[in-house]
């Protein structure tokens, strides 16, 4: 992530020369690689600092669960904010091939120290208690406990808590797949809703605790009682 062509095109080369490296994304600023990052499993982000509207520093900070991070900037008075993060490494421009590399190889033991911790405890990983969307121009918490349900519109999500809705590009399908299933259950293919904002069901109607009713599909329906631990045959 660097909002530079050139310094986007540097690593690029670089990274292609590394057959253990594949590209997933180049981006030019946060709010692009967020969205790469909430419908992909990106392992290391490489990126600049010094961008516009939101740097380096304080995109990692709104990650929830960020990947392993190398950081690659002009400057060097971000270096022990950078490392209080955690990260990997903290390149200075310009950058040789033989410091990325050096780099690279500590960001695939960190990765690697990861996994197997994952593995060795069979971990499964921890639910955040939120995340963050694009909307109105800027990144905006969500906290999966103030969300009452989401709607889908077409291209877009329309992600409703009690307080506001927020828009956001993305399918169904990806904010699906990031919700904890524990607290969420699709219940159309048009609607999400948080189990513990629901107040009844009636026939193929689900009403829920701020009044909005919504379309219950018959092919939804028995996950939704087994999430509510209701006997279907009620």
């Amino acid at each position: 992530m660097d909002d530079e062509p050139i310094g986007r095109q540097i690593i690029v080369n670089f990274v292609k020369q590394l057959h253990y490296l594949q590209v997933s994304a180049v981006c030019k600023d946060a709010f692009e690689a967020l969205e790469i990052l909430q419908n992909n499993e990106i392992d290391l982000l490489i990126s600049d600092i010094q961008m516009p509207k939101i740097n380096g520093l304080e995109f990692v900070r709104s990650l929830p669960s960020p990947p392993v991070i190398i950081f690659i900037t002009a400057y060097d008075a971000f270096a022990i904010n950078s490392f209080e993060l955690g990260v990997a490494d903290y390149l200075l421009k310009p950058v040789s091939f033989e410091r990325f590399l050096k780099a690279v190889n500590k960001a695939r033991l960190q990765i690697d120290l990861q996994k197997s911790k994952h593995a060795s405890f069979n971990l499964e990983p921890k639910a955040s208690e939120y995340f963050f969307i694009k909307a109105e121009n800027k990144l905006n918490r969500i906290e999966y406990k103030d969300i009452l349900y989401i709607e889908s519109k077409k291209d877009y999500i329309k992600i409703f808590t009690a307080e506001r809705s927020f828009l956001t590009y993305s399918s169904m399908k990806a904010i699906e797949e990031k919700l904890p299933s524990q607290l969420f259950s699709r219940i159309h293919h048009s609607y999400i809703v948080q189990i513990s904002a629901v107040k009844a069901v009636t026939g193929n109607t689900v009403e829920l605790t701020n009044g909005v009713n919504l379309s219950l599909a018959k092919s939804h329906k028995d996950a939704l009682f087994t999430a509510l631990k209701i006997n279907n045959s009620q």
